[in-house]
């Protein structure tokens, strides 16, 4: 082999070498402006606890969001009633959305973007939270190689943008993969499946900087007394029996009573004004949550969840927190209708109207009071399908 041809060998590996660290890069790029152009988004569709929706890479969907609502309000199929056109189900806890993307944050590995997209409003909400549908984010960043997996178990640390909070996610890896069989079941959920733990920390204030919003535990609002709550979600709370209901009323009674509704959604307008958040015609926050006696003497409280205008088929996790935190506080609604152990760490039990959700509430001392230091679920996580969604 003379000099000449072993100098071109050299300068080809070392271009080589030069572009590899562009190629991924490039290519990915290029795969992305091929999607756009097909008007394909790659996609994953989960079930996250009791919700169900597609999860993407956020980084396939524009940056500007105008442009990322009108793909998403068509690849959900709203506005429609029926999502006919779309991968929306018709209902609330169908017409969900995941965005998510590795971090550059310190000790984070993944960021996390949760949209609940209107079904008859063209409307991507941005606002809420969702820790059923946050459930799938680790698996979700697993099987995309964004966190490498590790036997038996894979902790996964997220971001929360919507709330600007931390949740740590343990997801089952006993094979190096993620494991959906198992044995944890939840309410409103048919079988079993791996359990997913689920802790979560800086989960005060995330819409308003405030555990109490108004500064008040309990306030009347259109002659009906409420709590105002921004612990894990906001929410405006209220007692069955002052709105003259026992507790377990069903989806069908409220759709069937327009009075009540719009009742209910006054008092909701209000409460989001009281507490800052402007008028929230257009927005899911602050959610409304209906409080009763537990039925059961083993559970602590009863509480009927709003979406915020249609009864849940079972809860959200963060209502779910912010109901909690609501029971710890002696002088909230929650308080005069459940029961707690007076300690600041209790495994709060809370019946919905699909069975029981179950939240470990941490409390802490502050100079304002007790306030909401941590708090940890079970949820359960099914990959259903992966592909291409068109729009």
């Amino acid at each position: 082999m003379n000099n000449n041809f072993k100098n071109y060998i050299l300068l080809f590996l070392l271009s080589v070498n030069l572009l590899a660290c562009k190629t991924t890069q490039q290519f990915a790029d290029n795969q992305r402006a091929i999607n756009l152009q097909k008007r394909q988004i790659p996609c994953t569709y989960m079930r996250g606890g009791t919700s169900k929706g597609p999860f993407f890479d956020k980084r396939e969907l524009p940056s500007n969001k105008k442009e990322r609502d009108a793909i998403i309000l068509k690849v959900m199929g709203s506005p429609d009633h029926n999502q006919i056109d779309g991968l929306g189900a018709a209902v609330t806890v169908t017409s969900k959305v995941v965005m998510a993307e590795p971090s550059k944050r310190p000790n984070i590995d993944v960021d996390y973007l949760f949209a609940q997209v209107d079904i008859d409003n063209p409307i991507v909400d941005t606002l809420p939270p969702c820790g059923n549908m946050m459930a799938g984010v680790g698996p979700f960043a697993i099987e995309k190689g964004w966190v490498k997996a590790t036997k038996p178990e894979t902790r996964v640390r997220i971001f929360n943008i919507n709330t600007n909070s931390v949740i740590e996610e343990i997801v089952q890896t006993p094979n190096g993969v993620v494991e959906y069989n198992g044995n944890a079941q939840i309410d409103g959920v048919p079988g079993t499946a791996a359990p997913i733990i689920m802790n979560l920390s800086d989960q005060v204030g995330g819409k308003t900087g405030k555990q109490l919003p108004t500064g008040n535990l309990k306030e009347i609002i259109n002659g009906i007394e409420v709590s105002i709550l921004d612990a894990g979600s906001l929410m405006v709370l209220m007692k069955a029996k002052d709105l003259g209901l026992v507790g377990n009323e069903n989806k069908e009674f409220f759709e069937n009573n327009k009075e009540l509704m719009a009742k209910l959604e006054a008092i909701r307008l209000e409460a989001g004004l009281r507490a800052g958040m402007g008028h929230v015609k257009d927005s899911v926050l602050p959610k409304i949550g209906i409080l009763s006696s537990p039925t059961d003497a083993k559970h602590h409280i009863r509480s009927l969840y709003f979406t915020p205008k249609t009864l849940h088929p079972s809860h959200a996790v963060t209502g779910a927190i912010c109901v909690g935190t609501a029971l710890k506080l002696k002088g909230t609604v929650a308080s005069e209708v459940g029961k707690e152990n007076g300690q600041n760490r209790e495994f709060i039990i809370i019946e919905h109207p699909a069975g029981i959700i179950e939240v470990n509430i941490e409390m802490k001392e502050s100079p304002k009071g007790l306030v909401l230091d941590k708090a940890g679920t079970l949820r359960t996580v099914r990959k259903i399908m992966e592909g291409y969604v068109f729009y």
